[in-house]
Formats: C-alpha cells, structure tokens, sequence
C-alpha cells in the first residue's frame, strides 16, 4: 500500500516536475525557432499590409528567451531588426502587440500550436500573450510572447 501512495504521488506531481526539470533551451534551437516562425514571414507581413515588400522596415525573427519555472511559462520574444536603408526608430512599432495577436500571417496561435506539437510529453500550452515592445537599441526592437504552460 505505501507503494501504491509514492505512485499516486508522482502521478499527480510527475508531469509539473518533469516540466521543471526539463531543459528547453536545447528544444528551442534556431533552426525549430525559424521552423515554427520563417524569416520569410515578414515579407508576406508587409506584402499583405502595405502592398510591397519593400516597404517593410524590419525583420521579424522568433526568440526563445527563458523558461520560468515558478510561473511555468515560456518566454519568447518577436525580435524587430531594422532592414538595411530603413529607420525602425521612425515608425510606430508600439502598436504591434495588438496587431500581431491577431494577424494572419504573423498567426502566434499557430506558432503556438507548433510549440505545443514540439514540447509532446514535456509540457502542454495553455493561455499566450504579447507584451509591450521593448526597446532593445536604436536598430531592434521586441515583442514578448509569454506562453503559459498547464
């Protein structure tokens, strides 16, 4: 019977220790990060939202930033870098949350998705948000995406 208690235990507590220990850094490679978020993206951002890809000030790439294990969440960051001849600094970014949250093409339920897919038996994805934009220098910007994990 003491036995059967342990594994009861573990049971209920495996998965949240399985999730704390695991190492997500090495799951979160930059390859699966422009698997889960292509650098082409951007362009089909800008030919959706301005007509040309030209127009386009920045390039948006996906960042794994921290696992936070007392919050149990997955911190990301959308990283804005100025495209070369263009001013990043000039142009209202601090609107971009929103916007992405619910654009098609940047589509972050579907990166998250994608993440869950990733993680299999290490974690389950709930809740998402984006942050505000931070700004990291004159030529970059990010968005933070924080995904909560269940």
């Amino acid at each position: 019977m003491i036995f059967k208690k342990k594994f009861d235990f573990f049971s209920y507590f495996g998965r949240e220790l399985l999730i704390m220990s695991f190492d997500f850094a090495h799951l979160f490679t930059d390859e699966k990060l422009q698997e889960l978020f292509p650098p082409d993206r951007a362009n089909d951002f800008f030919e959706a939202l301005y007509g040309d890809v030209e127009e386009g000030v920045y390039d948006i790439n996906l960042a794994f930033t921290d696992f936070n294990a007392s919050e149990k969440t997955l911190e990301f960051a959308l990283n804005l870098t100025e495209r070369p001849g263009k001013c990043l600094a000039c142009h209202l970014t601090y609107g971009l949350p929103e916007v992405f949250s619910r654009h098609p093409i940047i589509n972050i339920s579907g990166v998250v998705d994608k993440v869950n897919e990733l993680l299999g038996d290490n974690g389950e994805c709930g809740e998402w948000s984006l942050g505000s934009t931070q700004t990291i220098s004159r030529k970059m910007y990010a968005v933070p995406l924080t995904i909560h994990l269940k």
